[in-house]
């Protein structure tokens, strides 16, 4: 299968705000007030985690399609803890991402227990984002 290609466009609308375009869509990036924002819209590390939900719904109802029982819906709560000293240049000792990252995944359906084990291993596995997150990606900034 040949690889998709995603592309977002961006441009500054603050030192703190971030306005992203994703195909159609606009996008609002910015921090809350007590970090220099305007409380616009998420943070980019609150985006980090509302993308790995958005990701694991996707999977959660491809793979429960493919295991042949019904999701009807998924709650999906996720946490992160990041020490922001290196985001201020306060520290180095830490890396500047999530240390850790919980999700809490509630499944509306009539699997069992085991189905849904395999299941949540299955949709783990697949979730690109969770790769992503879970995996070092080869990144290069470089000026235009």
């Amino acid at each position: 299968m040949a690889d998709l290609t995603f592309k977002i466009s961006a441009h500054s609308a603050s030192p703190a705000k971030t306005v992203v375009k994703a195909r159609n869509f606009q996008i609002i990036v910015d921090e809350p007030a007590d970090l220099g924002g305007s409380n616009e819209g998420p943070n980019p590390v609150e985006y980090v985690l509302a993308s790995l939900a958005g990701c694991l719904n996707v999977m959660g109802h491809v793979v429960a399609g493919e295991m042949g029982f019904e999701l009807r819906g998924v709650k999906i709560d996720i946490s992160g803890d990041l020490n922001p000293a290196r985001l201020f240049g306060k520290s180095f000792d830490e890396r500047a991402g999530y240390k850790n990252i919980e999700v809490k995944m509630t499944p509306d359906c009539d699997a069992d227990k085991a189905t849904l084990e395999k299941w949540i291993e299955v949709v783990d596995n697949r979730c690109p984002v969770s790769d992503n997150i879970s995996n070092t990606t080869p990144v290069q900034i470089k000026l235009a």
